[in-house]
């Protein structure tokens, strides 16, 4: 049950760091919104580090664990996470992390190209429950003596949510793979996961603190490319970041986001999953376009439907068959 009720903790927490998100893109830009919250993320990070491993940086990679780490940084967090944070300026949060459920079938699919796992006939009919909810829920009934359906939210809006959500899963297959290189190079090492570093004030053995440290690599070459978009792209993006800093209240959800989101969510994840089946841990995650409903409409002021609560629990129930 501890398992759990982690999981649980987990969908609450990445609830939260949705709507924080949604407060702070819209408050500062979605870019300046990155950049600040991955900062907070990297120093938070090299805390853990320290800690845990006795030195504030991803010790024991490689050359090739760093490229796909960095690469799955790219996909996952610059073009995944910018994507995410302007469809919530679009279409808000909730419509945004109901996107986010086609992360599992772009996993699938991937992990079966590049690594070979195996796709069980039940993941194809997931992929057809899920993007059933979400059409579910983003399709209206026109008005007019003809039956036809349109979008009832912004279609640049639902667009960049695809996009996000697509990153999400190939960002994931990426870390994944990224991540079983780092374990290469600690067994080349001669150094086993159980064990636990000399100079580490909490000892952990590095199964534990490994995943932080690959995560600080990919949130190193976050931060890089959201400061490169903000120079190339953005009008005067040195400005918009001082006006970010200044802006105490869009501060405080950028910190709310990154604690309940890469910090707290993040590390009860690795928690959960000692404790239950990966399955049933990553099908309570996928809980949040289902849990985010009802904050965003008191939050936002947002008018729910009962179709777009039907197609949110459909298009999660949809996500839970690949890990069934």
């Amino acid at each position: 049950m501890l398992g759990e009720f982690l999981s649980i903790l987990v969908a609450l927490s990445f609830t939260a760091t949705a709507l924080f998100a949604e407060i702070g893109s819209k408050r500062m830009g979605s870019l300046p919104f990155n950049a600040i919250r991955m900062s907070m993320s990297l120093i938070f990070l090299a805390i853990t580090l320290w800690l845990t491993m006795g030195v504030p940086w991803p010790c024991f990679a490689d050359g090739t664990t760093w490229l796909w780490l960095l690469l799955s940084g790219v996909v996952g967090y610059v073009v995944g996470d910018y994507c995410l944070m302007q469809g919530y300026i679009l279409i808000g949060s909730r419509f945004g992390q109901l996107f986010m459920t086609l992360s599992a079938p772009t996993a699938a699919l991937l992990g079966r190209l590049f690594m070979g796992e195996e796709m069980r006939p039940l993941a194809l009919v997931g992929m057809l429950v899920t993007l059933s909810g979400i059409a579910m829920s983003v399709l209206a009934k026109e008005d007019g003596n003809h039956f036809s359906l349109k979008l009832s939210i912004s279609p640049k809006g639902v667009f960049i949510a695809c996009m996000a959500g697509i990153c999400q899963g190939a960002g994931l297959v990426l870390s994944k793979i990224g991540l079983e290189h780092y374990y290469n190079a600690l067994a080349s090492q001669g150094i086993a996961e159980t064990a636990i570093p000399s100079d580490a004030i909490i000892p952990l053995p590095l199964s534990i603190s490994i995943p932080f440290a690959s995560t600080m690599i990919r949130g190193t070459m976050g931060l890089i490319g959201f400061l490169a978009l903000l120079m190339l792209f953005a009008d005067d993006g040195i400005k918009q970041l001082r006006h970010a800093l200044a802006d105490r209240k869009a501060l405080g959800s950028a910190f709310g986001s990154m604690i309940f989101g890469p910090f707290v969510g993040v590390s009860l994840s690795l928690m959960a999953t000692q404790y239950t089946s990966t399955g049933i841990a990553q099908t309570l995650f996928a809980l949040t376009p289902v849990l985010i409903i009802a904050p965003s409409a008191m939050l936002f002021h947002q008018k729910v439907t009962p179709r777009q609560v039907i197609g949110a629990i459909v298009s999660v129930a949809g996500a839970s068959m690949f890990f069934l």
